[in-house]
C-alpha cells in the first residue's frame, strides 16, 4: 500500500497478544489505544502482524523525526557493528563519539553561535533534565527551580517535581520547585512574565531566589502551548537579572520539530543549559545530553555519571542524521513547507467543529477539540482507518500531529485527510468532558 516493508516473522506467533496481557505491567499506555502487534516499519509507515499499514503521526512521540529505519543510518550502524565497533563506552574517548562531536560542532553549534560544551547523560530525557537541574543548583548554590504551568519534563523525581500533570505526579513527595504561569495561562490580557518578576523582586513573596528557570518553547504534553518570542525573551531577562540559569527543554521540540534544529533559534534567546533527547540519535536509539555554557561547566570528574551515558551506536546514527539533514538549509525549508500544509489542513478540519482551536508550531501542531473524550474517539477512529495519532493537553483534548519530518507530502496529505474525515464524522454529536 505504502511501499515494500519486510515481514519475515511468524504471523501466528506475533498476532497472539496474550503474553502482553498476562505479563506486562498495567502501566502500558499507547498499546491500549492502538491494539495491534507491530512487526516492521519504514519511513512514516508501521505494519502490523496482519499486514496492515498505518501512517505514523506519533513517530515515537517525536523520537523519530527522520522516520523509521532510515537506510543511511541503518547502513552505518550495521557497518559499525560488523566491524566490532564499541557499543558501550561509558565516557571513554571513542572514534564514534569524536565523529559525532565534530559534526555537531560544525553543523549545529558553530552556525548557531553556541559555545556550549556537551555533557552526555543517561539515555532518557528525564536523565538529562535531572542533570541540568543538579548542575544549576551546584553552579548557583541555590535549591529552588522555577517551572511553569502545564510543563512536562519527565517522571523521575526531580524532573517530576518540575512536571505539572497531577496524573503523573500521583501524590509523590516532591520538592525544590516553584510554579509560575506559562505564557497565556490566564488569557491574553494577563502578563505572566510581569507577575513572575514581581514575585522574585518581592522578598516577602515566599518565592526563594531560583537556581534556574526551566521552560519548553512549545509545551508538547501540556497542550501545544506556544511561548511567544517576546515572552521568552522576558523570561530569559528575568533569569539573568535574578542570577538564575535559563534551561530550555528541547527534548520534544528539538532536532527540527519546530522548523530549525533548536526551537529557540529564532526566538531571540540563548539558554545557559539545553536539554536534548528523543530524536537526537536520529534512529530511535536512546541518547540524551545537556548543552552547557562553559562558565557553568563546574562539574568535578564523574560527579554526575551513569552507565549508559556512552551509547556509541547512537553516536553513529546521530552523526549520519546531522550530515544527511543539516549540512545545508534544504531540510529546514522542506519542514517550513510541510508545516504550512499542516496548518492549512487543520484550519479546514477545525471548520467542522465549532470552538476547535489550532495550536502548536512547525511540525508540532494540533487541534484542541475541547473534550478529552471526543479527542479519544477521534484517535480511535483514525486508527481504524489507518492513522496513528495521539492526544495531549490538560484533559487530553488536543489532537497532536508529530509526523516524521521526512514524511512525503502525498502521505502527509493522506494522513491529514484521515484525521479530517474522523473529525467531520464525529463532529455531529461530540461528547464534551465534564
Amino acid at each position: 500500500m505504502h511501499g515494500e516493508i519486510p515481514r519475515g516473522a511468524d504471523m501466528q506467533t506475533i498476532e497472539d497478544q496474550s503474553i502482553f496481557h498476562r505479563r506486562e505491567s498495567e502501566v502500558r499506555g499507547y498499546c491500549r489505544r492502538f491494539p495491534s502487534v507491530f512487526v516492521s516499519a519504514r519511513g512514516s509507515i508501521l505494519r502490523d502482524a496482519q499486514g496492515r499499514d498505518y501512517i505514523d503521526f506519533l513517530a515515537g512521540c517525536s523520537s523519530l523525526n527522520y522516520g523509521h529505519n532510515d537506510p543511511d543510518m541503518s547502513g552505518a550502524l550495521i557497518e559499525h557493528i560488523a566491524a566490532h565497533g564499541i557499543a558501550l563506552g561509558l565516557d571513554l574517548f571513542t572514534d564514534a563519539k569524536r565523529a559525532f562531536l565534530e559534526s555537531f560542532e560544525n553543523l549545529i553549534l558553530q552556525p548557531c553561535g553556541m559555545d556550549h560544551r556537551v555533557q552526555f547523560t543517561g539515555p532518557t530525557g528525564t536523565n538529562a533534565v535531572e542533570a541540568a537541574m543538579k548542575l544549576a543548583r551546584k553552579a548557583t548554590g541555590r535549591s529552588n527551580i522555577i517551572a511553569f504551568t502545564n510543563a512536562y519534563h519527565g517522571v523521575s523525581l526531580g524532573a517530576l517535581a518540575a512536571t505539572g500533570n497531577q496524573y503523573n505526579r500521583m501524590g509523590a513527595m516532591l520538592s525544590g520547585i516553584s510554579r509560575a504561569a506559562f505564557d497565556g495561562y490566564f488569557g491574553p490580557d494577563f502578563d505572566t512574565a510581569q507577575a513572575l518578576e514581581q514575585l522574585l523582586s518581592d522578598p516577602s513573596s515566599g518565592m526563594d531566589p531560583p537556581a534556574a528557570l526551566i521552560v519548553e518553547t512549545v509545551q508538547g504534553e501540556g497542550g501545544l502551548n506556544v511561548a511567544s518570542p517576546q515572552w521568552l525573551q522576558r523570561i530569559a531577562a528575568i533569569a539573568e537579572r535574578h542570577g538564575a540559569l535559563l534551561i530550555i527543554d528541547e527534548v520534544q521540540t528539538g532536532c527540527g520539530r519546530c522548523g530549525t534544529y533548536f526551537s529557540f533559534e529564532e526566538l531571540g534567546v540563548m539558554p545557559d543549559l539545553v536539554v536534548m533527547s528523543k530524536s537526537l540519535s536520529g534512529y530511535g536509539l536512546p541518547m540524551s545530553l545537556v548543552l552547557v555554557r562553559p562558565r557553568w561547566d563546574v562539574w568535578r570528574p564523574a560527579e554526575h555519571n551513569g552507565t549508559f551515558r556512552g551509547n556509541t551506536h547512537a553516536f553513529v546514527t546521530a552523526r549520519v542524521a546531522l550530515e544527511k539533514f543539516w549540512s545545508d538549509a534544504a531540510f529546514t525549508e522542506t519542514i517550513a513547507c510541510k508545516s504550512a500544509l499542516v496548518t492549512r489542513r487543520l484550519r479546514q478540519t477545525a471548520e467542522h467543529l465549532p470552538g476547535a482551536r489550532l495550536k502548536g508550531r512547525g511540525m508540532m501542531q494540533g487541534l484542541d477539540v475541547a473534550s478529552g473524550e471526543l479527542a479519544d474517539r477521534i484517535c480511535r477512529l483514525c486508527f481504524e482507518r489507518g492513522l496513528i495519532i495521539e492526544t495531549c493537553g490538560t484533559h487530553d483534548q488536543v489532537l497532536k500531529i508529530l509526523a516524521p519530518l521526512t514524511t512525503p507530502v502525498d502521505l502527509l496529505e493522506q494522513g491529514l485527510s484521515i484525521l479530517h474525515g474522523a473529525v467531520r464524522d464525529l463532529a455531529e454529536a461530540p461528547v464534551i468532558a465534564v
